[in-house]
């Protein structure tokens, strides 16, 4: 029996190389087997079923946002074009007329002076219509204007200062008579005329409204604030109202504008009534809430481009600055008020009239204290 050797002992764990001390090549353990980290990825390689890294999917929100931000800017811009390309989309269709008239006139004079107009025309109303609104009948003239009123904006306050219809002046070749009779003579030109040469003013722009566009913009805006401080009903303008502040239609509006039967005063208040319609188009034309509609913002534009004519040469600036300094003459920074009178006649007054009609002149407004007042009467002491 042959003697078992120390290292056979062992011959189960190594196996037997007949004695050359390697081990059996089916009894090797693979080296795989032995590296048990070899099977598994390099840390820098992506996971198993091609997921993105941290660093990818930082790119691709990264992504994400960037193409969200380009959708908000490109929101952004298009707001932009509308809010700016509706106003002179709606001033490309509104009906320019001749107003500067000839022969001498005022020399240029510093800041700027509107000569705002609401004439009586039908026009654009049907037979109904006119009924409805109570106007009557416009009997084929050219109508006379009911609303006369000059705004002045420069370095100083913004004014607005009305002129009553029934004002007695000097109409070039036709002699004393009511102003408002100058506009049926011969249209905006010679009612600028009138005006200039009665006041010494130089008027730059011109914008004139009549019966059926006050409507038509007040309804845009959805009404606007009258306060009349008595109950009203009035046959003639068709106004029926009770006393307090309320919201006012187109036709109530108009009516409101028109109607002085009801007071004791009858043009003076009339004016005054006027003011606080234009006052209230103002405040809704420049609020938040008509910018941002854009379907009230669309209808205002357009509604007053179709509802108003302005003078040839008045371009969209100037019709921007003509908003901007109604709302401020209407606002607490600015001035409203009626001619300065001698009395309920309305005749002017010679020497108030004249100091305040230098002051605008020189656009010097902010001087004018109380020669500014709402019915056009000196201040009580």
């Amino acid at each position: 029996m042959a003697q078992e050797r120390p290292e056979d002992r062992y011959d189960w764990l190594y196996g037997s190389d007949g004695g050359r001390g390697e081990p059996a090549p089916t009894r090797q353990q693979p080296a795989a087997s032995r590296r048990r980290g070899d099977d598994l990825p390099p840390p820098n390689l992506p996971p198993p079923g091609g997921g993105r890294t941290e660093r990818g999917r930082d790119r691709s929100g990264g992504g994400r946002r960037r193409g969200k931000a380009r959708w908000v800017l490109l929101l952004l811009v298009a707001w932009l074009v509308f809010l700016v390309g509706t106003p002179l989309y709606a001033y490309s269709t509104s009906t320019k007329v001749p107003f500067e008239p000839e022969g001498d006139r005022p020399g240029e004079q510093p800041g700027t002076t509107f000569l705002l107009v609401g004439s009586d025309s039908r026009a654009g109303l049907s037979a109904q219509e006119q009924r409805e609104l109570a106007t009557g009948g416009d009997g084929g003239g050219r109508g006379r204007t009911d609303t006369i009123m000059l705004l002045h904006t420069g370095a100083g306050p913004s004014t607005l200062v009305s002129i009553p219809r029934d004002s007695m002046v000097q109409v070039p070749g036709y002699g004393t008579t009511k102003i408002n009779a100058a506009y049926a003579y011969g249209g905006p030109a010679l009612l600028t005329q009138t005006i200039e040469q009665n006041t010494g003013i130089r008027v730059d722009d011109y914008v004139e409204i009549g019966f059926g566009g006050l409507v038509k913009v007040v309804d845009a805006l959805g009404g606007v604030e009258i306060c009349p401080k008595e109950a009203i009903k009035d046959r003639d303008s068709g106004l029926n109202v009770k006393a307090g502040c309320q919201e006012a239609d187109g036709r109530t509006a108009l009516a409101y504008s028109r109607n002085r039967h009801s007071y004791a005063t009858q043009d003076i208040q009339r004016v005054q009534s006027q003011r606080e319609v234009i006052a209230g188009i103002a405040s809704k034309a420049a609020s938040p809430w008509t910018v941002v509609n854009p379907v009230r913002y669309w209808g205002v534009s357009t509604g007053a481009a179709s509802a108003v004519q302005i003078g040839e040469g008045t371009g969209p600036y100037a019709l921007l600055k003509f908003a901007l300094g109604l709302r401020s003459a209407m606002g607490d920074g600015g001035q409203s008020c009626t001619v300065p009178l001698a009395d309920f006649s309305v005749r002017w007054d010679p020497e108030r009239s004249k100091q305040l009609f230098d002051l605008i002149a020189a656009d010097r407004t902010g001087s004018i204290g109380r020669l500014c007042t709402p019915d056009g009467l000196p201040p009580k002491s």
